[in-house]
């Protein structure tokens, strides 16, 4: 089921507020590969939804496809390094730290429907070597995940641990089905009461 048209996604890029004709691209592509998939897509439908012919797209990406690779590589990087600095900055209590990476999960989330669609359903799109990189990276962000788990939970396997987390992600994960059902804060808080049920349950 494709994502249903919000606001385009913030979380490709630091500067929300302000982004480059590159990232608006990139908001673009996200939110057109979410609603057809991305083989459905044409350079010149993304260049159309962001006011510009669709050569002029090849002055920032050399195809469709190089797009669909930074969108899916960039996010991946972004929630490892944001994960880490989360965990980081919560200090060295695990429940905190959980506390911490739920708050920044259900964040990205909630602002990124789109691409949680695109990530599901065309990340077998990419080339062999962009998709190991974005599951290696993807696979990192777990660890941190599980690292935290593991303290909460001493008794238990890794493999137990990793498994929780994987269920976690599926739960905040479903914002493509179910944001907008309820004002952000209260989805917000239901998800990340949600989550830290989950995560924490024997």
């Amino acid at each position: 089921m494709a994502a249903s048209r919000t606001e385009p996604d913030s979380a490709l890029h630091a500067d929300a507020g302000r982004p480059s004709r590159r990232e608006q691209i990139l908001r673009a592509a996200a939110q057109l590969f979410a609603e057809r998939g991305s083989r459905a897509v044409g350079v010149d439908d993304v260049g159309a939804a962001v006011g510009v012919t669709g050569p002029a797209i090849y002055r920032h990406f050399a195809s469709k496809d190089a797009m669909l690779a930074e969108m899916l590589l960039r996010i991946s990087e972004r929630l490892l390094a944001g994960g880490s600095e989360r965990v980081a900055a919560a200090g060295a209590d695990p429940a905190a730290q959980l506390r911490a990476l739920i708050d920044f999960q259900v964040e990205f989330a909630l602002d990124n429907p789109a691409l949680i669609t695109v990530q599901d359903r065309d990340l077998g799109s990419l080339s062999e070597a962009d998709a190991a990189e974005v599951r290696r990276l993807q696979r990192r962000y777990v660890e941190v995940w599980v690292a935290v788990l593991a303290r909460l939970h001493p008794a238990a396997e890794a493999a137990a641990c990793r498994a929780r987390a994987h269920a976690v992600f599926g739960l905040i994960n479903s914002t493509p089905h179910s944001a907008g059902r309820l004002p952000r804060p209260a989805m917000a808080e239901l998800l990340a009461r949600m989550a830290e049920n989950a995560a924490t349950a024997p």
